[in-house]
């Protein structure tokens, strides 16, 4: 199978209306809006993108398997997108019953940090981690 040859006037072409897409970004960040702000923002990031993987990876001329792998990681991407929003949303949940308890250790506060890694390593003394293995007591 032959491969494409791309000019060098599409890759200028691209990469100019990459420049000015972020140029557009940038200007849409100073208009009000409101709440599509960030809606504007994303679809531009969106057309970005698929210039990219168009023209720069040569998706618009590679084979079917190419674009199907290009496709199942932007599939695999909203998964993980779809799982962070689904724990993010959920963080306002309701307090817990009034019978639960507290945790019974609180720590004080830590002046430095080392102190804080140090007091981490002695209370996870069975499970040392390699970070608790550096510290110098």
């Amino acid at each position: 199978m032959a491969e494409h040859i791309a000019s060098r006037k599409m890759y200028v072409l691209v990469f100019v209306s990459l420049i000015l897409l972020t140029a557009l970004t940038t200007a849409a960040n100073y208009v009000n809006l409101g709440p599509f702000n960030t809606v504007v923002a994303l679809l531009i990031a969106m057309v970005k993108a698929s210039l990219v993987g168009l023209f720069f990876m040569h998706l618009k001329w590679s084979s079917h398997l190419a674009r199907l792998a290009a496709l199942a990681a932007l599939f695999w991407f909203a998964i993980l997108i779809a799982l962070s929003l689904s724990d993010y949303l959920t963080r306002n949940s309701p307090p817990p019953p009034a019978g639960w308890q507290a945790p019974s250790i609180i720590l004080p506060r830590m002046r430095t940090v080392r102190t804080s890694l140090i007091v981490a390593c002695i209370l996870n003394s069975p499970h040392r981690h390699s970070t608790c293995s550096r510290v110098k007591f």
